[in-house]
Formats: C-alpha cells, sequence, structure tokens
C-alpha cells in the first residue's frame, strides 16, 4: 500500500488534520511513517521512551497497568480516530511509559516522531491546539475511570463494561479472565455475577463470549438503580 494510500485513510479517520495549514501538512506528509503491529503485539512497554505521537488508523489496543502481585486494571482502550492520553503525556513531559500497551486487534498506526511533534507545537497553532483538546478530552475520560475505580463498586463497573464492550452487535467476546483483568478483579467474582444476571435473563454466557440480553435492566443495574439490585440479590439469595 502506497504512502499516498495511506495518508488519504490517515486523513479519512482524522478529518481534523485538513484544517491544518498547508505548510503544517505537508511536513507531517514527508515525515510521518505508518506502522503496523499484529493483535497481542506489544505497542508499548512500561518504562519505554515515547519516541512518536501516534494516531490509530485502524485496530485498537488495550492499556493497563499491573500490580506488584501480577492482577492487572485496565484504563483505556485506543481505537481507530484515536490518540494515546499516556503518549501524549509522556512526550510533553518527556518521562517513560508508565503503562502497558499491547494489541486487541491488527493496528494500522500514523508515527510522527517525537522531534518534529514538539518542533510543529511550537510552530503550528492549529496542530498544538488539536493536541492540547484532544488530550484534553482523553485525560478527562481518564479522570472518569479514577471516579468510577475508587467509587463505584465492581457489580456496577461490570455492567457498564458489559454495555460498553457489546455495541450495537450485543457480543463481548471476551472470556471471564479477560473481563476480571480489565476490571482488576478475580475470575470467580466475575463468574458469579455474570451467573446471577444469566440467570435473571439478562445475559447469555457461552465459552469466549457474552451476549448482553437485556440491554435495558444491565444499564439500569449499571447507573445504580436500587430496584435492579435488589433483584439480583433476591436471585442470588435463591441460587
Amino acid at each position: 500500500m502506497t504512502n499516498q494510500v495511506l495518508i488519504a485513510r490517515w486523513l479519512t479517520v482524522f478529518p481534523e488534520l485538513a484544517e491544518l495549514e498547508a505548510e503544517t501538512k505537508d511536513t507531517l506528509f514527508d515525515v510521518t511513517q505508518f506502522q503496523r503491529l499484529r493483535r497481542g503485539d506489544v505497542a508499548y512497554y512500561q518504562g519505554q521512551l515515547c519516541r512518536n505521537y501516534l494516531m490509530c488508523i485502524e485496530g485498537q489496543t488495550r492499556v493497563f497497568k499491573t500490580s506488584e502481585t501480577g492482577r492487572e486494571i485496565m484504563l483505556y482502550q485506543v481505537g481507530a480516530g484515536e490518540t494515546c492520553v499516556l503518549t501524549t503525556s509522556c512526550l510533553m513531559a518527556g518521562n517513560p511509559f508508565p503503562a502497558e500497551s499491547t494489541v486487541q486487534a491488527d493496528l494500522l498506526l500514523a508515527a510522527i516522531p517525537a522531534d518534529m511533534f514538539h518542533r510543529l507545537m511550537s510552530a503550528s497553532p492549529k496542530f498544538r491546539n488539536y493536541v492540547l483538546s484532544n488530550y484534553g478530552d482523553l485525560l478527562s475520560s481518564l479522570i472518569m475511570l479514577v471516579d468510577e475505580v475508587a467509587f463505584a463498586s465492581l457489580d456496577l463497573r461490570l455492567a457498564r463494561r458489559l454495555l460498553a464492550e457489546a455495541e450495537d452487535a450485543s457480543v463481548i467476546s471476551k472470556t471471564h479472565q479477560q473481563l476480571a483483568l480489565d476490571l482488576g478483579s478475580v475470575r470467580e467474582v466475575i463468574s458469579r455475577y455474570i451467573s446471577e444476571w444469566e440467570r435473571m435473563g439478562w445475559v447469555r454466557s457461552s465459552r469466549g463470549s457474552i451476549e448482553v440480553l437485556n440491554r435495558s435492566a444491565l444499564a439500569a443495574y449499571g447507573a445504580g438503580d436500587s430496584a435492579s439490585h435488589g433483584a439480583t440479590l433476591q436471585s442470588g439469595s435463591q441460587a
């Protein structure tokens, strides 16, 4: 695939780039490299220096932290049309990457070298505004995650995660263990909640996937609806 085709795809996914100054666009098109990573590859190791400003054209990565005991918790995912808040933070502060990022779906990235990123941040007001605006939005999402982990119970977080993962297809292609890693929990606890919701007809669990059958009930539960919680507790006590 030629660079011109890749650039066209990049502009389609990130239409904001079309608003940049002509000189800035020419510079970006000259220096940007396109990288492909396969599912399971490590995009960033913890402690690795960030050498590029990365823009995801297709695919998805999972950014997570691992505790000293080996327990993981997912911080966020980066999909098509998105950038990585920690990568941007590391580039601006000159710090190493504080987490780990692995590829969940085959990835195509536009990689702007760090030296050019800093040069354009100084020279191009439109590029700087785009980066800072995008960074602010991503940082707000990260703060919301911190609030959720700190203040929301695991069952509420699981209900919200199932709805977020299911999207339009209503099917989550993850095991109970993978969901446990995302939420910083253990498989047995996740399986207990899913089993309760399966008995109530909200979800259907099979090997390697979970189907959401009653989105409204799960959404009410995730929102903290007391009636939904009472029904789940009653179901659990009768099991």
